[in-house]
């Protein structure tokens, strides 16, 4: 019986080296994940604020602005003018996932009628 006692000796340690580094990157992807979700509803919201401010009679810029404040940092903002008295806002950013390996791109697009008495 001392036989086997010492043959399984270690065996634990051999199995948690194999494993662990598996664990790790599972990890990291979960924590991306999470990150990835966060940063596209920053984008959502963004894009909801701008287009708010734009439908008010805010100008272009001003709309951007508003929704840089409420973005993700680095996200990318469009203020464009719709079809019929609409305005549409979108945002994107780009996020890393599992430690800046593969980068996803996240978007939001909003889109707001203009209020009465304000021009297109």
């Amino acid at each position: 019986m001392t036989g086997c006692v010492r043959a399984d000796r270690g065996s634990a340690t051999a199995e948690l080296a194999t494993a662990l580094p598996v664990l790790v990157l599972l990890l990291a992807v979960a924590l991306g994940a999470v990150g990835a979700v966060t940063a596209q509803l920053r984008c959502v919201d963004a894009a909801r604020e701008g287009a708010r401010a734009a439908a008010r009679g805010e100008s272009s810029a001003r709309a951007a602005s508003f929704a840089r404040q409420v973005a993700p940092s680095g996200a990318r903002v469009e203020v464009s003018a719709g079809d019929a008295g609409t305005v549409a806002v979108t945002v994107s950013s780009q996020v890393p996932l599992a430690g800046r390996l593969l980068p996803v791109t996240v978007q939001a697009r909003a889109v707001a009628w203009t209020e009465p008495g304000v021009p297109p």
